[in-house]
Formats: structure tokens, sequence, C-alpha cells
């Protein structure tokens, strides 16, 4: 089964479209798990990451379709954070959860080919289902990563128009008639064009952020068969009506990523003072659960 139709089917069965973002930072683990590492040493830290992923991945299992761990906090722990990051992937996998590894890879000919090998599909080193790609480089960078996926059952997701206030300067420029980033979305589309599965959306991807409605309107008539991530929900503002048009007629097409507002809940309200430190993984369960809630009634 093809990575879109794997994912449709992990929506449908899971009822939600909702995708947890896993990106560890030291200062804001709860107290039972930071406490517990003595002095700033990189394996101590990347084994409290270790066990802080695999504690959410055990309560959001059955709640939602996938999770989305963040390279760069793993990375920032050198070669232990890496070692955290394929055992956090093997865990999620083994739990029935699709795996996103948001690397924001890229880069050109054979070089852009090893990424794809080195992350995308289950035989793959790394065991990710899919990946964040970063389209800077042109066509001929995506490419290799799309052939891959043919390979391989996997999928990638492309930076068209993301979350950040600063995406504009480069996305929202115009040459030749066209906006950067709506130029992008042809591209995705273009190389979706054979390689749509039977849910009707192909393996080529698009991140597009909760925080620009208008665009998302826009690029899902542009990207008809691309699945969306959807990020900015939550913590940089999104709300449920912001991420409704990237989602088609039968509830598929997008996947809405939150990680600070789920995973780090016990620490804001309304779950701290219910929950706390002591029952953060209470906390991580009922945000999962209000945010779920918040998108089927959307």
């Amino acid at each position: 089964m093809s990575f879109a139709d794997r994912l449709a089917h992990a929506v449908r069965s899971k009822q939600s479209v909702t995708c947890v973002g896993l990106d560890p930072r030291k200062a804001q683990l709860p107290a039972p798990i930071r406490d517990a590492v003595s002095g700033d040493s990189p394996d101590q830290w990347a084994a409290a990451y270790t066990q802080f992923c695999h504690e959410i991945i055990d309560v959001v299992a059955d709640k939602v379709p996938v999770v989305k761990p963040q390279a760069a906090f793993f990375e920032q722990l050198g070669p232990a954070g890496m070692i955290a990051l394929g055992e956090v992937i093997d865990y999620a996998r083994a739990a029935g959860l699709l795996v996103i590894t948001d690397g924001k890879r890229n880069d050109i000919g054979s070089t852009a080919t090893a990424y794809a090998d080195a992350y995308l599909g289950g035989d793959s080193p790394w065991g990710s289902d899919s990946l964040t790609v970063s389209p800077y480089l042109g066509r001929d960078s995506i490419e290799p990563f799309a052939e891959v996926c043919d390979s391989r059952e996997a999928g990638i997701f492309v930076l068209v128009k993301t979350s950040n206030p600063g995406g504009g300067l480069l996305q929202d420029r115009a040459t030749e008639g066209q906006l950067v980033y709506q130029r992008v979305a042809e591209l995705v589309t273009e190389l979706n064009q054979d390689r749509v599965g039977e849910s009707g959306y192909g393996p080529i991807g698009a991140v597009v952020g909760a925080t620009y409605p208008e665009q998302l309107v826009e690029l899902r008539q542009a990207m008809p068969s691309a699945w969306i991530l959807i990020p900015g929900f939550g913590a940089q503002g999104g709300g449920a009506e912001d991420v409704k048009p990237g989602l088609d007629a039968n509830g598929l097409g997008a996947i809405v990523n939150s990680s600070r507002h789920i995973i780090f809940a016990h620490a804001r309200d309304p779950y701290r003072e219910s929950f706390g430190d002591q029952r953060w993984q209470d906390a991580v369960a009922a945000a999962t659960d209000d945010m779920n809630a918040q998108l089927a009634n959307r």
C-alpha cells in the first residue's frame, strides 16, 4: 500500500487528523524526567528524550495516526541524540504509528538520493515513512526523493508555504507573474500526476502553515492530489477553522501538527492545575483528546 493510502487508512481508523510533533527540549521536560538527569551529559539527556518520547507514543498511539519527530532537537545532543532519534522512530512504528521525520533535507543529484535512501521507507537505516524536504534547489533535487518513494512506498512533504512569519521573504516573491510558493505547489502537483493511489492522493505532500488560512484555501485547490501537513496549530496561533480548508469533503487530505501544545500540556492552562508535572502523561492524553475534538467539530 502506498504511503498516501496508508495515511488515509490511518486517518480513517483513528478518526483523527492530528499529528503529534515530538520536539523534546531540556528545559520543558516534565520534572520527573528532567530532574533525573545529573549534569549535562548528552548520553543522559538522550536517554531522557527517549523516555519522554516513548511515553508520549504510549499515550497517543490509539488516538492519532502519525507522529513527527523533529530531528534538530536530537541532533543538538550529537551522536547520542541521533541514536535516540532512531530509537524513537522504531518505537513509534512498532506502536502502529506512521512517522514523518522533520529534517527538511535536500541537496542535488547523488546527495539527494543519499538522503532519500537514508530516511525513506521501513527498510531504510532510519525507517521513516516520510520526510520533510526543502524545494530550494529545484526540481532535480526533489525527483530523487520521489523515485525512492516509488520503490519503498514512502512519502515526502515539500515545504510550500511555511508557518513562520519570515517565510514570505522568498515564498511570497513574485517571478514571471507567479509567487514562488505557487510554483512550488505546481511542482508538487506535477510530481504526483502519475503517482496517485486509491485514496486519490500521491506520495508527494506539501507543508502549508495554519497561520496562512487564505493561502491554505488556494493551495488545497492547486494541489488536489497532495496530502498537506499543516503546522502552526495551537502554540503558533492557528485554530480549527483555519485548518478546515486543507481537508477534502471526506475529511482526508490533511494532517494537522501540534507539538508544544500537546507534549508540554502539563505546563499550560487548563492542564497545569489538573495534572501538573507529576501527571504529565495524563495532560498529554487530555490535550490530544481536546485537539481531536476541536478538529472533529471544525
